[in-house]
């Protein structure tokens, strides 16, 4: 009975494999964002005053972390939960997959958080240089509360990580 239910929780695993085609498929939907804002940026850009392309090239880096996030999400979460991906000998195959473990995927994870929300935050602050914007105090504040609380989260979690490292090599 007991070999029974390890076997059945072992196999189950496998119920995450679609998560991780849905998470193919939210790649997706960050590309037709990146294109569209791409196909919405270049009627415009010789027009456009440079705060302006400033905050688009912005939104543009924004999509390509988030873009960047799923895919170490997904390889790393399936190579680490589900079954290791085979690729063969393809020299594309990145340095880092098979090698992130779940305390990496983390570091990862908080990283790319805290970079993304960086650039909100700095998104935020470009646009108070347009003309006739008025300044919403209380969402920057929040902005900056968010992105603080990211950073001081990532420097816990770095820090757990090391006293963790610490422990084990006792």
């Amino acid at each position: 009975m007991e070999k029974i239910l390890e076997q059945l929780l072992f196999k189950s695993r496998w119920l995450l494999a679609p998560f991780y085609v849905g998470l193919a498929l939210s790649l997706l939907m960050l590309l037709v964002a990146f294109v569209g804002d791409i196909i919405h940026i270049v009627p415009s850009l010789w027009s456009a005053r440079p705060e302006e392309i400033i905050l688009a090239v912005l939104t543009l880096i924004d999509l390509s972390l988030a873009g960047n996030l799923v895919v170490i999400v997904m390889f790393a979460g399936y190579e680490n939960f589900v079954s290791k991906i085979d690729t063969g000998e393809n020299e594309d195959r990145p340095s880092w997959m098979g090698s992130v473990d779940f305390s990496g995927l983390k570091m990862k994870l908080i990283g790319s958080i805290v970079a993304i929300s960086a650039i909100s935050l700095l998104r935020a602050f470009m646009r108070l240089t347009e003309p006739g914007v008025a300044m919403d105090e209380a969402r920057i504040r929040w902005l900056v509360i968010l992105h603080l609380t990211f950073v001081v989260s990532g420097l816990l979690f770095a820090l757990m990580d090391r006293f963790a490292g610490q422990t084990e090599k006792h």
